[in-house]
């Protein structure tokens, strides 16, 4: 079922970013009265799910969820049609009208995914707010992966400064770490601040490891609720406990707990708790799915996170910052790619769908659909033949030198980057799949 929620929200939220960014296209397409023969969600290689022709355009929806295209009329593309080229120029072809029409239309794809991330992150902190836990609240440190454990980190350290500077967010914080590359960080200890000297390649160690997660929160199994039926609301377990101890093993935070209830299925145990500033232990039976049936708190809520509301005309400004460093960080993180290690870490559809929480979550899918997006129009936009920032540079350079590409070149060049594109397709897919047989 988890699979199946996760493949949900990835074709909706492809289906809603291909729609956006071909409707870029064909708006301009059509602005200039140029001809788009078709406007397809997904690929129709031999047959689509569905079509209709409303006028000179045909509407459909294909079989192959790689992608979508509007088929422009008189233009070198991935359909590499190109019988009509043989013909004299019409009017109502893409390659009769001026470059700077010609470079809209070929820009407007982008510029709309680009838009619609910063719309939807906007709407996201109209609705919801911002919520983050401020540095100073991680009193009780965090989990750290194993290439942090292995370069100096232990679990349950505080980080206070990076390189000498502290952050009031953490995910700032640790990109600074990861991404920026930090040689330094200073973290509190058994209440005394050391510093770990970090070696120059950590962050290729910890893109080499997967880079699933540098580190989580810790913090302590504050109950939220227990479930009808379950051993933990039969022993008396309530709304607000704080779960202290496993059999006098003290489990100071989430993760720890989980760990030593899975030790002991089809037993029981004795839970302590803290409930009204005392403590009392309890006996709780565990299943032997190793579950007692309780739900904890979310951290946000149990370190008091900071929750910023916005008004409707205060969150665009909001909402274009937290976009435009969204783009930042994540064009900063394209260079751990740039290596041997950071090539086998590439993704394909199924690392996509993995992002996606197992249940479905308006928030959650909204952030996911705006980041996707950033990453759409950012890719579309690199300057590699067959993708629209190929057709951009040599309308750059057609308007820069006045001397316009011959269609013999533009047709190569869409065969060399449809090569390239195929290669990048295979390697990251590829990935996904030695990932999935390896676990």
């Amino acid at each position: 079922m988890e699979i199946l929620i996760k493949a949900a929200q990835f074709i909706l939220s492809l289906s809603i970013l291909i729609i956006a960014h071909e409707m870029g296209h064909f708006f301009f397409a059509k602005l200039f009265r140029t001809r788009v023969e078709k406007f397809y969600l997904f690929f129709d290689p031999w047959f689509s799910l569905f079509k209709v022709k409303k006028g000179e355009t045909e509407y459909g929806v294909g079989w192959l969820p790689l992608g979508g295209y509007v088929k422009i009329s008189g233009m070198i593309d991935e359909s590499m049609d190109t019988e009509q080229l043989k013909q004299p120029p019409q009017p109502w072809e893409f390659r009769s009208k001026p470059a700077w029409q010609r470079l809209l239309i070929m820009m407007a794809g982008v510029v709309v995914n680009f838009v619609l991330a910063l719309f939807i992150y906007s709407m996201i902190i109209y609705v919801w707010g911002i919520a983050y836990v401020p540095m100073q609240n991680a009193v009780y440190g965090y989990t750290f992966c194993e290439t942090a454990l292995n370069n100096g980190f232990r679990n349950g350290d505080k980080i206070i400064a990076v390189d000498g500077v502290t952050y009031q967010m953490i995910p700032d914080a640790f990109n600074a770490i990861i991404i920026d590359k930090a040689r330094t960080v200073t973290v509190e200890r058994d209440g005394q601040q050391t510093d770990i000297a970090l070696p120059d390649d950590f962050a290729d160690r910890y893109v080499a490891s997967g880079g699933k997660g540098f580190a989580s929160l810790n913090y302590p199994w504050v109950i939220e609720s227990t479930s009808s039926g379950l051993p933990a609301e039969k022993a008396g377990l309530q709304h607000g406990d704080r779960i202290v101890a496993i059999d006098e093993t003290p489990v100071p935070w989430l993760e720890l707990t989980y760990r030593e209830i899975r030790k002991y299925a089809g037993q029981t145990i004795q839970v302590t708790i803290e409930r009204n500033g005392a403590e009392q232990t309890l006996p709780v039976a565990v299943t032997q799915d190793s579950i007692i049936g309780i739900t904890a708190q979310k951290g946000e809520k149990v370190l008091n996170a900071n929750h910023i509301t916005y008004g409707f005309w205060e969150s665009f400004p909001a909402g274009i910052r937290y976009g435009v460093d969204k783009l930042t960080t994540y064009v900063k993180s394209l260079g751990l790619l740039f290596s041997k290690a950071g090539v086998k870490q590439l993704g394909g559809f199924i690392a996509i769908g993995n992002i996606f929480p197992p249940e479905w979550d308006w928030a959650s899918f909204w952030e996911l659909t705006a980041f996707l997006s950033i990453i759409l129009a950012f890719m579309n936009i690199l300057p590699i033949p067959a993708l629209d920032g190929g057709h951009v540079l040599f309308l750059l350079v057609e308007i820069i030198s006045r001397h316009k590409p011959g269609d013999k070149f533009l047709e190569k060049a869409q065969i060399v980057g449809m090569f390239i594109l195929i290669a990048l397709l295979l390697l990251a897919n590829g990935n996904d799949i030695i990932r999935l047989f390896s676990q």
